[in-house]
């Protein structure tokens, strides 16, 4: 590994970057590194939160990711819950396997969309009020709860708006809390 505090003098910006350092190979200043963060544009040095694409795939992946999880694990749950006496081991491998990724897929996607309006209102709340705080998600989780539940009736919606509002206003605190008191 390049050693950085011998390759970089206190007034330089870059530290060298030389691969072949413990080889004793005479190759120097073979890469210039940047030791801060580069950007395109000045602008994305100023801001300090993500875009509103950077929240879109993150709130969508990781929303599939967990849903697609947790159906899975439900899937195979109820696939070893439906096995029959007389089945054999590869026909309940196969049902076991069969329930895990229809279930999987299914939450997966359920928890994707929630995930891609969500960052969708949120992105949108931000940009109306000017501000990035708390309420911002709550208000985000309210609206996504909302018109996640908008087809099955006003009071479906209502009911499911309010859930969504709790749920985000609680991962604001709980987030908070772990800043707060867990070191990490």
């Amino acid at each position: 590994m390049a050693d950085s505090s011998s390759s970089a003098s206190p007034n330089q910006k870059y530290r060298q970057y030389h691969p072949y350092q413990d080889l004793n190979v005479p190759i120097h200043n073979l890469y210039n590194l940047p030791t801060s963060p580069e950007f395109l544009f000045h602008e994305e040095s100023i801001a300090q939160r993500r875009s509103w694409g950077e929240n879109l795939v993150y709130y969508t992946g990781s929303a599939y990711v967990t849903g697609a999880i947790l159906g899975a694990a439900k899937g195979t749950v109820d696939g070893l819950r439906a096995a029959e006496p007389g089945d054999s081991i590869k026909l309940r491998v196969n049902r076991v396997l069969n329930s895990g990724g229809q279930t999987g897929r299914r939450f997966g996607n359920s928890l994707g969309i929630v995930g891609l309006i969500f960052a969708g209102l949120e992105s949108g709340v931000t940009y109306v009020r000017d501000s990035d705080d708390f309420l911002n998600s709550v208000l985000a989780g309210l609206g996504t709860g909302a018109f996640y539940k908008a087809a099955a009736g006003p009071r479906s919606a209502a009911v499911a708006g309010a859930i969504g509002g709790l749920a985000a206003g609680a991962a604001v605190a709980g987030k908070q809390a772990v800043k707060r008191y867990v070191p990490i």
